[in-house]
């Protein structure tokens, strides 16, 4: 059963519509990636899924629409959304990040620890790190917290935004491996990317979107070794 579904959503931005009738789904634990050029609509599909903007057509969550919630209420509900821009507080440290994440679990001082020492094994160099001010950390990093500042509210659903901008070529390939590893938390992920080839690569399921619109989508291993794809997003990709 999918624990979202997208189903036939259309945004507006006044006269231009920026997604246009477009259905997806991500399985429970799964990992499903949404691929396609800059201006696409990607990152606008990921606004309106956790609420941030409106929308017609319906979100379902676990089979509930949840359309007319508000982004709190789907934040409640499991959802965490990693913004292409990160958006750390860059003035505090990299445990006080952290700390701000797991906002939604106020009270539970223990338990909030104990994930903050979960954070720290899965990504040590956060925890050799933990005193800097995130404005210091080096780009890899920054999204390393990111990351960990996600998995702080114990997310059901983590959508990331374009993980891999901005990276080096190894440092994408890190962050993806990552991305990858999280499947044994149970966490279902929802991949917005213009690195084809790293998303289809880490990904169960793909689908390609062009000028708003879904224009193809299969088993990721399929789509990576798919002609047209190979021509038109994944000729010359080196990153992963």
């Amino acid at each position: 059963m999918a624990v979202l579904a997208i189903d036939n959503v259309s945004v507006c931005y006044g006269k231009v519509e920026a997604v246009r009738n477009v259905s997806l789904a991500v399985e429970k634990g799964g990992i499903a990636t949404v691929i396609g050029p800059n201006g696409a609509g990607k990152t606008s599909l990921l606004m309106t899924a956790i609420g941030l903007i409106p929308s017609t057509g319906r979100i379902l969550y676990d089979g509930e629409d949840i359309s007319r919630l508000d982004t709190e209420e789907r934040v409640e509900m499991g959802f965490c959304l990693v913004p292409e821009k990160r958006e750390l507080f860059a003035e505090m440290s990299v445990y006080d990040n952290l700390l701000l994440g797991a906002y939604s679990r106020r009270g539970q001082t223990a338990a909030i620890r104990r994930s903050i020492d979960e954070v720290f094994h899965r990504f040590p160099r956060l925890k050799e790190r933990r005193a800097q001010n995130a404005g210091t950390l080096s780009g890899g990093e920054r999204q390393m917290l990111a990351l960990g500042r996600a998995l702080m509210a114990k997310p059901r659903l983590l959508m990331l935004d374009e993980p891999s901008l901005g990276l080096a070529p190894l440092i994408t390939r890190d962050i993806f491996h990552i991305i990858a590893s999280l499947r044994e938390l149970g966490v279902s992920i929802l991949v917005v990317e213009q690195n084809a080839r790293a998303a289809l690569e880490t990904a169960d399921f793909g689908y390609v979107m062009e000028t708003g619109e879904i224009v193809h989508s299969g088993p990721a291993d399929a789509l990576i070794t798919d002609p047209r794809l190979i021509t038109t997003y994944l000729g010359g990709n080196e990153a992963a």
